[in-house]
């Protein structure tokens, strides 16, 4: 099959450090590569992928100084995808719903992951007048405030199986990872770590627009004598931070559509403690890779008990459920009920050598 895969130019992919979306594009495309499929990707020119890359801009837009006005490189990219058009049997979407108006006209099948969230009234009327749309959800309480939308399925994400190292013995610590925002509340996670008595080391990402909201409310609980702040780590020092925590906390105050971190963690063998909401109940099976919580206290109670859960089941739930393997055989599911003919014989072949 001749997928193209378009990714968001704000990161790279993967991502050199905090960033879903494109490390999940980046994933998908490298297990559509090997599994036989014919890919192009439209991206950063700094991206590493396995597929045809096509390069929009020179680096990611994040971290070029120069650039202001991210919105007009992506519309050079849909211009881009219009001319090559004829040599893909399906574009799969991941820049939000920029390209409506493009696709609509484009003529060829066509699907678009939404990775953000939709409880936002604006979308109401996009969706509205845009229905013929094929969407794809990354859990299904993302797509709640969306019920009129043109649904394909819900694919949940998946990791590369040797991604992240396998941690039988964990250290003393708990970890805090993802983005610094009012709805990730890292205050959560200082407080859980004071009552149970365990340090914290914390990993984030602090954009601009939460810069005031990081130094007025979470620097200072950063300060905290069994805190470490650690900024924004990535690669190698990721998997050992996870790897090493007898628990990650996701203390989320918000209709989260994923969570990629919960099955990173998932991945290391360290269990998950997280607050009930969005994709959580979908992603969490308590007892076995962590617990869900509703409150500071019962929090406090499961990161106690999730530290005695059997790391070994909690690897075995991940191999169960979120690899990128599982993940490209969804989306090629969906591919070709839209493109409506089987995948080639060769490369089910491949897939079913797996």
């Amino acid at each position: 099959m001749r997928i193209a895969q378009v990714s968001p130019l704000h990161e790279s992919v993967p991502p050199r450090g905090y960033g879903g979306t494109e490390r999940v594009v980046a994933y998908l495309t490298d297990e559509l590569v090997r599994l036989g499929h014919d890919v192009t990707l439209f991206a950063s020119g700094d991206s590493c992928t396995s597929a045809r890359l096509v390069p929009i801009v020179p680096r990611s837009l994040r971290t070029d100084p120069g650039s202001i006005d991210a919105l007009a490189h992506h519309f050079v990219m849909l211009e881009q995808i219009w001319r090559a058009a004829d040599s893909f049997d399906l574009v799969h979407y991941h820049i939000d719903y920029v390209h409506f108006g493009h696709s609509r006209r484009l003529g060829r099948p066509h699907v678009t992951t939404l990775h953000g969230r939709l409880d936002i009234p604006d979308l109401q009327p996009l969706y509205d007048e845009f229905q013929e749309m094929p969407v794809v959800s990354i859990s299904d309480a993302q797509r709640a405030p969306l019920p009129q939308a043109n649904w394909q399925g819900t694919v949940l994400h998946g990791l590369p199986e040797d991604l992240f190292r396998f941690e039988a013995h964990p250290g003393d610590y708990l970890t805090f990872l993802g983005r610094i925002s009012p709805e990730k509340r890292a205050d959560r996670a200082v407080e859980i770590a004071r009552q149970v008595g365990w340090p914290l080391r914390a990993a984030a990402k602090v954009d601009a627009v939460d810069r005031a909201y990081f130094e007025r409310e979470i620097q200072p609980l950063f300060e905290e004598p069994f805190v470490e702040f650690m900024g924004e780590v990535s690669g190698e020092a990721k998997g050992a931070l996870i790897g090493g925590a007898r628990a990650l906390l996701f203390p989320i105050d918000w209709q989260e559509p994923f969570g990629l971190v919960m099955i990173e963690a998932m991945a290391c063998g360290t269990p998950v403690v997280a607050w009930r909401g969005g994709s959580v109940e979908e992603i969490i099976t308590p007892g076995v890779s962590g617990f869900i919580v509703d409150s500071l206290d019962e929090a406090v109670d499961a990161t106690r008990r999730a530290a005695t859960l059997d790391r070994r089941r909690v690897r075995a739930e991940f191999d169960a459920r979120f690899t990128a393997p599982r993940m490209a055989r969804d989306y090629l599911a969906i591919y070709e009920a839209l493109i409506g003919a089987p995948r080639r014989a060769a490369v089910r072949t491949v897939a079913m050598q797996r």
